[in-house]
């Protein structure tokens, strides 16, 4: 809140915010203006829409707050922005932006509003730094109806890899620290995207569909063609990552490619398609990257790994702070929750790293994760006698089995040297 009260001329609405993050992060059942405004003792969520619609704050300068914010936690000159969308199932025809179309949410076409976002993906944690909301073309060619959920009138119809060109753009432009760019098979199709990280020397790996057409000197063939002419031995069994279950093992392809520049004479150097087999199904998937200087395998399969960030990004996003439970219909709205609820999985993220990062996880337990320090943090915040009591008694529980760990692992020890 030191960071962004600044936004907030009037006291009214800077106070209203406090209590409006600490709504979000207190795992209410339904996260709405209503239960926002009942958590924070209000009588009806009149001001909490009020903060949202009407009041007068600059969403965009509370966007670059969070990314200082993220930076100055997370920071990594060789950090990685991750950019992808997500669906949040609507009914009606009102809400901004909505419209029937494919949402990776629901795995289907359904009516939705689509959102494309960007992580900061470091060494430490991940956190979101920015987002834009899809107009569909039959929202952008009806000024009327643009007008009525109060877009500002100036608009145009711009893809998903053009919001997510415009969002990197903006980091760099903001002298973010990172040396790569991820995304799915949206992204990775589109040429411009490519070109404009070429252009600012940015290395990436984005995901490619199988007919993705690749210019070799041989001419062009679809991704899948080159990958079946690889010989076995050039294949190497490598990790893109930990995951829930452990090491994520693939086996992985580098393929070198050359591709003519923008105006058609000449190649960009630096590019190759990356090639992933599964190990259990021997299924396919398929990455162009680039790299401005040469780098091993290794990284362009960290890189390719980290782009399922994201996707933790918005479970938590979700799970955690709301990022999809809005019930509110127009431009401003959208997007003023959207920043605050990422300023709040911000919060989280980041404090979850520091404490990994300060307090190593004994041996026997997992980690402290962005949830259970969400509990604690409301649990601290919740100053009746019973919550102090709890959260005595949740934290005498975890200490005695760190020490009992602890023990275990003493006693092992004991046995393996005797």
């Amino acid at each position: 809140m030191g960071r962004i009260a600044l936004r907030f001329v009037r006291v009214e609405p800077r106070r209203r915010v406090g209590l409006f993050l600490v709504g979000l992060l207190a795992g209410l059942p339904r996260v709405n203006c209503w239960t926002i405004a009942e958590h924070a003792g209000e009588a009806s969520p009149d001001g909490m829409q009020h903060l949202l619609a009407r009041a007068v704050w600059d969403a965009d300068a509370v966007r670059d707050d969070l990314r200082t914010y993220v930076l100055d936690h997370l920071g990594d000159p060789g950090a990685v922005l991750v950019v992808d969308e997500t669906g949040d199932l609507k009914k009606g025809v009102h809400t901004v932006g909505v419209q029937r179309q494919y949402t990776g949410t629901a795995g289907r076409i359904e009516n939705a509003q689509v959102g494309v976002y960007l992580v900061y993906a470091a060494t430490g944690g991940h956190a979101f730094i920015d987002r834009a909301l899809y107009l569909p073309k039959s929202w952008t060619m009806d000024p009327e109806r643009c007008r009525a959920a109060g877009e500002p009138g100036d608009t145009r119809f711009a893809t998903k890899p053009a919001l997510a060109r415009e969002m990197i753009t903006r980091a760099l432009d903001a002298a973010v620290p990172a040396s790569w760019v991820a995304g799915d098979e949206v992204h990775g199709g589109d040429s411009k995207l490519r070109i404009a990280l070429q252009e600012r020397a940015i290395g990436y790996v984005l995901a490619v569909a199988c007919d993705h057409q690749i210019t070799t000197p041989a001419g062009k063939h679809p991704a899948k063609t080159l990958a079946r002419r690889r010989p076995s031995r050039t294949w190497n069994r490598l990790s893109a990552g930990v995951g829930a279950k452990g090491h994520r093992w693939y086996d992985w392809a580098l393929i070198d490619i050359a591709v003519a520049d923008a105006e058609g004479g000449g190649t960009v150097g630096g590019q190759a398609l990356l090639v992933r087999r599964s190990i259990s199904t021997g299924e396919l998937a398929f990455y162009r990257c680039y790299t401005p200087t040469p780098v091993p395998l290794a990284t362009l399969v960290a890189v390719a790994g980290r782009r399922w960030t994201i996707e933790e990004s918005f479970q938590a996003g979700k799970g955690l702070t709301g990022l999809d439970e809005h019930q509110i219909r127009r431009w401003t709205s959208w997007h003023r929750w959207t920043i605050l609820a990422m300023l709040a999985h911000a919060f989280l993220a980041v404090m979850t790293a520091t404490a990994r990062a300060e307090t190593p996880s004994p041996q026997g337990l997992i980690a402290l994760t962005a949830n259970e320090i969400r509990h604690l943090f409301t649990r601290l915040l919740n100053h009746t006698q019973h919550g102090i009591r709890h959260l005595l008694h949740w934290s005498r529980w975890r200490r005695r089995h760190q020490a009992r760990a602890r023990d275990s692992h003493h006693r092992r020890q004991t046995v393996q040297l005797a």
